[in-house]
């Protein structure tokens, strides 16, 4: 069976239009009648996901808001959402393994030709070590999916959150969300790069995001989606 959204929207046209005037841009994108809200955790897989989805959105943010986190949009744009269009979107993100993520963001960092920004000639060791540091140098600054994801008392205000590795799950409940057969083609890959990292360095890693890898366990543990249905 279909998705039907649980709200009664008397103004979808009118909204779409005046949404669509109001924002302009990608990746957080948000969707009246399929009442969800996506959003865009880096080196997920967003940007296959949202080129297929953009022609179905009623706003998209852009630039700056790219990458808005969890707790910006439960602070800030839940609100607006609610003042201006009287709807308050479930919330969806992707999580990927903490350690393919940082190998993901080591790969993709390898083609920057921008002085400071590259990772090209230095090993994924060096890397991790330098993303741990307290202030890390501009190749390494890359947040960590835990802060994108919780709030600052720990919470997690996300109602769908799927596991990047199970791209099967999450594409099926898109298709269901949206009534219709949905193609996600690959965007943005990273080179093909070696990226061993050594032991001692894994631990450390572990040791230090602690809380993001027990979230990641906490959603493979959940099957690869973690549904919250009352937040």
């Amino acid at each position: 069976m279909p998705w039907r959204a649980p709200h009664r929207f008397d103004r979808w046209n009118g909204l779409r239009n005046s949404a669509r005037k109001q924002i302009s841009g990608s990746n957080v994108q948000i969707f009246f009648k399929e009442n969800l809200a996506i959003l865009a955790v880096p080196k997920t897989g967003t940007t296959a996901y949202e080129r297929t989805l953009r022609p179905h959105a009623d706003i998209v943010f852009a630039k700056g808001r790219k990458h808005m986190t969890a707790g910006q949009y439960h602070n800030k744009t839940s609100k607006f959402l609610r003042r201006l269009y009287g709807i308050s979107p479930e919330v969806l993100a992707v999580m990927r393994n903490p350690l393919e993520q940082l190998r993901s963001w080591y790969r993709y960092r390898s083609r920057l030709a921008n002085a400071g920004h590259g990772t090209a000639g230095i090993s994924f060791d060096a890397f991790v070590e330098a993303v741990l540091q307290d202030d890390p140098p501009l190749f390494a600054q890359i947040g960590s999916q835990h802060h994108f994801l919780t709030l600052r008392d720990g919470r997690l205000p996300v109602h769908h959150l799927f596991a990047y590795e199970n791209q099967n799950q999450f594409r099926k409940f898109l298709c269901q969300r949206f009534d219709q057969q949905l193609e996600f083609r690959p965007q943005n890959v990273s080179p093909a790069k070696q990226a061993p990292l050594s032991p001692e360095i894994e631990a450390r890693l572990r040791q230090v995001r602690a809380k993001e890898f027990e979230l990641y366990q906490r959603l493979r543990d959940s099957g690869g989606y973690l549904h919250q249905q009352n937040l």
